[in-house]
């Protein structure tokens, strides 16, 4: 199995371990789902009992045209306040948090304490 390949095992792997956490607790909360690219970022609240996006922002949006690199710890940051500030207008604090198999250091990380920082309980 060459590099890439084990890479990607890895990955699925951590995905499909935060899915099942996320499955098995009790279903009263929506999910908080951060997805990234290399050059961008972006964030969903999803129902999954309906099955449906009830709020999603990336860095592409026109609140991020003043950024100059959109996939940086600097978007995350900006991408967690704006997230949570939509959150708040729907009413929504208490989510679960799906970092997607991403490791949470870096701009996940940036991204969750931003979005702590501004109002959202997970």
């Amino acid at each position: 199995m060459d590099r890439t390949r084990q890479k990607q095992a890895r990955f699925n792997r951590r995905r499909t371990r935060v899915k099942n956490k996320i499955k098995r607790n009790d279903n009263d909360r929506l999910r908080l789902c951060i997805s990234r690219s290399n050059k961008s970022l972006y964030a969903q609240i999803i129902d999954d009992l309906k099955g449906g996006t009830v709020v999603a922002v990336s860095t592409l949006s026109k609140d991020f045209s003043d950024l100059k690199n959109k996939g940086n710890i600097e978007a995350a940051k900006k991408l967690g306040k704006v997230i949570a500030d939509k959150a708040k207008e729907k009413g929504l604090n208490r989510l679960y948090f799906d970092r997607n198999g991403f490791l949470y250091h870096g701009k996940i990380k940036a991204f969750a304490d931003s979005a702590r920082e501004n109002g959202l309980d997970f």
